[in-house]
């Protein structure tokens, strides 16, 4: 299962996601950022701008420019600042908009989130090789699914368990 309960985060249930690639929209032309679970059961699908869909096209292809660019200088940022990336989460969505937070640890062993955008975020943790985190409840909402054949197994191995579970099960010493 690709679920992990991350208790820092007010123990909200959150995905492991990896980075596939970046679309562009056939309609709009707009790039698209595709996170797959790590399971490749369901991906999640972000619109974003055309400097953070090149920024994070750099960090995929290994690619390293002569002079830092933004996100670069915010890497560089928090190491002159001796904090550290630990990881991203995009925590919620409203009205289409994703919310996302980078997961900061301060030299002093302090844990500090900060607001950002999504695409902001991945590229920062591309660079950083940092964990990705997607909640559970976003991923609800807005992931649509990969291997249909894996959604539906795991249905059914969940109907099998509530079929033969019994209250008992759940006291056994």
């Amino acid at each position: 299962m690709d679920i992990i309960l991350i208790k820092e985060d007010s123990s909200h249930l959150m995905v492991i996601m990896k980075v596939s690639g970046i679309v562009l929209d056939p309609q709009s032309r707009t790039p698209i950022l595709v996170l797959r679970d790590i399971e490749e059961r369901r991906a999640l699908l972000i619109w974003i701008g055309p400097p953070e869909a090149n920024s994070i096209m750099l960090s995929l292809e290994n690619i390293k420019l002569s002079r830092p660019a933004t996100h670069d200088l915010i890497g560089n940022i928090l190491d002159s600042l001796k904090a550290k990336l630990e990881s991203i989460t995009i925590l919620d969505m409203k009205e289409s908009t994703f919310f996302a937070q980078l997961n900061l640890l301060c030299s002093n062993g302090k844990k500090i989130p900060i607001d950002s955008r999504p695409s902001d975020a991945v590229a920062l943790a591309l660079r950083s090789e940092v964990p990705i985190y997607v909640s559970e409840h976003v991923m609800m909402m807005s992931s649509i699914p990969i291997d249909q054949s894996k959604e539906d197994e795991e249905k059914e191995q969940f109907k099998k368990f509530l079929e033969d579970v019994k209250p008992s099960d759940f006291f056994k010493m």
